[in-house]
């Protein structure tokens, strides 16, 4: 049977704080407006931005925040980013920060400096509960993906992540996608090891 996971590409953003959300809009319990529900319950792309600045002042602008709010401030970035604006961000599951590259956050109303917190996302596969079951995949689980089309080939080594909240989706970021010539909406083969 084949296997097939569809696509979500991500384009660089923001998690940030509560208090790092208040600094930057300059109100107190400021709340975000979301602009689009994503795939995964609970999660959506806000109407606001925010800039990015590298330690060597090169500058991101416009980069979108996606919501709720979470326990740590966190920048997602593209290798192309890395190179163009002057990161050094390592490859890292969301919320591994410790150690990443810092940055300064920029807001209409302020600005927070972070020591850490900027990565770039390893290429992951989220499941529901039940959807791993089908898929005969475990949390944590390493495994293939095998893209056909004009540009076809082989992701190795993407991450199964497994929570009742979670929806079927590839999370791939812009370079990865460019690669291959994938859009969000698309279908990639899963591929045990």
């Amino acid at each position: 049977m084949s296997k097939k996971i569809p696509v979500g590409v991500s384009g660089r953003h923001v998690h940030l704080t509560q208090k790092t959300l208040d600094i930057l809009f300059g109100s107190e319990n400021y709340q975000l407006t979301v602009f689009k529900n994503l795939k995964q319950v609970g999660q959506y792309a806000a109407e606001e931005k925010i800039d990015v600045m590298s330690p060597e002042g090169k500058l991101i602008t416009g980069v979108r925040i996606v919501g709720p709010v979470r326990n740590v401030d966190q920048v997602e970035i593209s290798q192309s980013d890395n190179l163009r604006y002057k990161f050094k961000a390592p490859v890292r599951s969301s919320g591994d920060i410790k150690n990443s590259d810092k940055a300064t956050l920029i807001g209409p109303k302020g600005q927070v400096d972070i020591a850490e917190g900027v990565i770039l996302s390893d290429r992951h596969i989220h499941f529901s509960e039940e959807e791993a079951k089908e898929y005969g995949i475990v949390d944590k689980e390493m495994v293939n993906v095998k893209i056909d089309g004009i540009k076809p080939g082989v992701l190795e080594d993407v991450l199964c992540r497994v929570h009742k909240d979670y929806r079927l989706e590839c999370h791939l970021d812009t370079d990865d996608a460019s690669a291959f010539l994938l859009k969000s909406g698309d279908s990639v083969t899963l591929i045990k090891k």
